[in-house]
């Protein structure tokens, strides 16, 4: 029996979500939508048919998919507008979230089989709740390292998204199926988590930007914890502007934008987050800063204290390792089996720690706050490369421990820093000439100021535009 043809309108969505993620920007779904070219519900139907084409990578990025769900959704939407309603700032757009969010009749599994008897939700996590109202259409809820507690995205209970670029890598966590969602095409957006690089590592390793704002910016009640003193919520997207519009969603705060192409002071930390990079890493990275310097820019590479007793600090175990430990405890102790054992190793870790050990660290990390303002006075941003890696194959990392243990030491090292410091920090992606993976621009700036750092990080994206 013959498929029904598709109407121009539809096949103009489905044209839409197979582009790749720099050209489906929420800023060219909404010129699609106000050009006619297709509405709401032939895009949300659009993303259901792509599912279906991307069957086993759907599986593998969502934990539930509703197709019925998604299009009674840009229906209600579709209905709101004939009836005279103005576009809303996120008005039809798919927006994936990770499974730790609670959403409203919906189980939060937090990628574990522990969660699986836990009560739905009675209502969504307010920033769920602060998408809906801005007008997002909930696309799914997308796999995640089990309970957030590791940056390389591998989940043995509910499934690994692939690697966009190679498939036989990883995407890099704990937000993997956020980002694999946004690489693939199956939503415009992801609604993600950053405890120690959750949203910018799988961006950096799937070519994408990940925005970890200031901790108080989003509210993160009704987010399942992992570390309550780090953890933080943000967007996954193809822009700098994308993830703008989502953070002032969900924020409130409104941050104007103007990525006119001007030289930036930018601050290189020189130190232990410059080691040990990947040759192909440093290579890239070296020529962005080339590239910069060649357009007038200052960037200056010099020792910033509190960035390297941060680090060392995290070399320690940090806060995660302890507080992620105590929430876990009891749990830990009755259902063990069934958690993924390279995660349950972690957290056996952390009940060797100290409390004198532990209230050193915490008891330090205002002064180091204070002290990363001080040394940023003068430069627009921290740059690093966001990564110390390229993505590695993930087969060698699901069988042995020893191999997982230290690839997500060195996924996490240089993106934990700034969780500690509680900065605001974005990664843009960065393509080395000739390279076949992407790497990772990481620019920081410290608490509070989410609104300068993403001014900063749309200038560096517009002229790295081209340059790689």
């Amino acid at each position: 029996m013959n498929e029904p043809s598709l109407t121009t309108s539809q096949a103009m969505a489905d044209a839409f979500w197979a582009r790749p993620p720099a050209k489906r920007r929420l800023s060219d779904l909404a010129v699609a939508f106000e050009a006619g070219d297709f509405g709401y519900r032939e895009a949300g139907e659009a993303l259901n048919r792509r599912a279906a084409a991307l069957d086993e990578i759907a599986r593998e990025t969502f934990v539930e998919h509703s197709p019925e769900r998604l299009t009674a959704q840009a229906e209600a939407q579709q209905a709101l507008q004939a009836a005279g309603e103005a576009p809303r700032a996120l008005s039809g757009v798919p927006v994936s979230i990770k499974d730790l969010f609670d959403v409203r009749g919906e189980v939060t599994r937090a990628g574990s089989r522990v969660l699986e008897a836990t009560p739905p939700a009675t209502q969504d996590a307010p920033a769920v709740a602060r998408l809906r109202k801005a007008g997002a259409l909930l696309a799914g809820r997308t796999t995640m390292s089990e309970f957030a507690f590791s940056g390389l995205g591998l989940n043995p209970h509910v499934g690994t998204p692939p690697n966009p670029h190679d498939a036989a890598r990883i995407t890099g966590g704990s937000t993997s199926g956020g980002a694999a969602s946004v690489a693939f095409g199956l939503a415009a957006a992801a609604l993600g988590s950053d405890t120690g690089g959750s949203l910018r590592i799988p961006a950096a390793f799937c070519g994408l930007v990940g925005f970890k704002p200031s901790q108080a910016s989003v509210p993160g009640e009704g987010a399942y914890p992992l570390s309550p003193s780090l953890d933080c919520v943000g967007p996954i997207a193809p822009s700098v502007a994308c993830c703008a519009t989502l953070w002032q969603a969900l924020s409130g705060q409104a941050p104007r934008l103007d990525p006119t192409p001007r030289p930036l002071r930018l601050a290189i930390p020189d130190g232990a987050l410059l080691q040990g990079l990947d040759d192909a890493v440093a290579a890239a990275f070296e020529e962005a800063v080339a590239s910069l310097r060649r357009l007038g820019w200052h960037l200056e590479r010099l020792p910033l204290a509190a960035v390297e007793d941060a680090h060392a600090i995290n070399q320690q175990g940090g806060l995660v390792v302890p507080e992620a430990a105590a929430l876990h405890h009891e749990q830990l102790a009755e259902r063990e089996a069934d958690y993924d054992p390279f995660i349950a190793e972690r957290l056996r870790g952390g009940r060797e720690v100290l409390a004198s050990d532990y209230l050193d660290r915490l008891w330090q990390r205002p002064g180091l706050q204070a002290r990363f303002a001080a040394e940023l006075t003068g430069f627009d941003a921290v740059l690093l490369p966001t990564v110390a890696m390229l993505p590695p194959e993930r087969r060698a990392l699901e069988t042995d421990a020893e191999a997982f243990q230290a690839a997500n030491r060195r996924a996490l090292r240089n993106t934990s820093v700034f969780n500690y410091l509680d900065a605001s920090a974005i990664s843009l992606p960065y393509t080395a000439a000739d390279a076949e993976l992407p790497i990772g621009l990481m620019l920081a700036r410290p608490r509070g100021e989410d609104a300068a750092l993403l001014q900063a990080a749309s200038v560096v994206e517009t002229v790295l535009q081209g340059h790689g």
